[in-house]
């Protein structure tokens, strides 16, 4: 997944980075209100973990007073990317009060960084209807338990390869093109080039070689997943 954090405490911003980016993930870190209204703006995200007491870095800026507000604001825009929300603010009414400004749970400081993961990848899958696990002929991707199966077997994946052929198999059958698959998976620190893209898929092609399932290249278009043509 590609995760924005919203979070002021360096501290707490390195420990659940680390955490999430150990797991497979892409984080991307905002640690004001105006970073993270910019970043929210630019860059579509598969979930957003939000903390709402933040400061602005631009007092000339109308920037939201809080996260909260913030929430607000994309919620009214139509955004519908899930939201986890992350705060020491943990009275009930508190809670309430960010899952009706648009917060899709709810977890209060200090927090197990494991549950924090298992949170995030539910919101996701409930957002898409989207299950776990995907197949395309002997080829199965195991979203949650991170493993790849052909034909059964274990797939040795390293973590990108495994994330570019999450990205194909969500679903199969779909075109991404080369900007599509780098932009998912570049960060703000790290850019996913092109030429790092082909040298991936050609990897994976070759790995899923007696799967049944197959990458093509459609040029002018980008790639799809799909079952061999016999």
């Amino acid at each position: 997944m590609r995760i924005l954090l919203i979070e002021d405490d360096k501290v707490l911003q390195g420990v659940v980075q680390q955490s999430l980016t150990d797991k497979g993930h892409r984080v991307d870190v905002a640690g004001d209100l105006s970073a993270a209204k910019y970043m929210w703006h630019v860059q579509p995200y598969d979930a957003v973990l939000l903390d709402l007491n933040l400061p602005s870095s631009d007092s000339q800026t109308a920037v939201p007073a809080n996260g909260l507000h913030l929430l607000q604001e994309r919620r009214h825009k139509g955004d519908k990317t899930p939201v986890l929300v992350l705060t020491a603010r943990n009275r009930t009414d508190e809670r309430i009060a960010g899952l009706d400004a648009g917060a899709d749970d709810y977890l209060g400081k200090p927090f197990d960084l494991a549950e924090v993961d298992a949170r995030l990848r539910a919101l996701v899958r409930r957002s898409q209807g989207e299950d776990s696990t995907t197949q395309l002929a002997h080829l199965v991707l195991d979203r949650k338990g991170r493993r790849v199966l052909v034909h059964d077997e274990p797939l040795t994946l390293p973590a990108r390869e495994f994330e570019v052929l999450s990205e194909l198999m969500s679903p199969p059958g779909r075109t991404l093109s080369k900007k599509e698959l780098s932009d998912k998976l570049s960060g703000f620190d790290e850019v996913l080039l092109d030429n790092a893209l082909e040298t991936f898929i050609s990897r994976l092609r070759k790995k899923i070689l007696n799967s049944g399932a197959t990458i093509r290249t459609l040029r002018g278009l980008g790639y799809l997943m799909e079952e061999e043509r016999p």
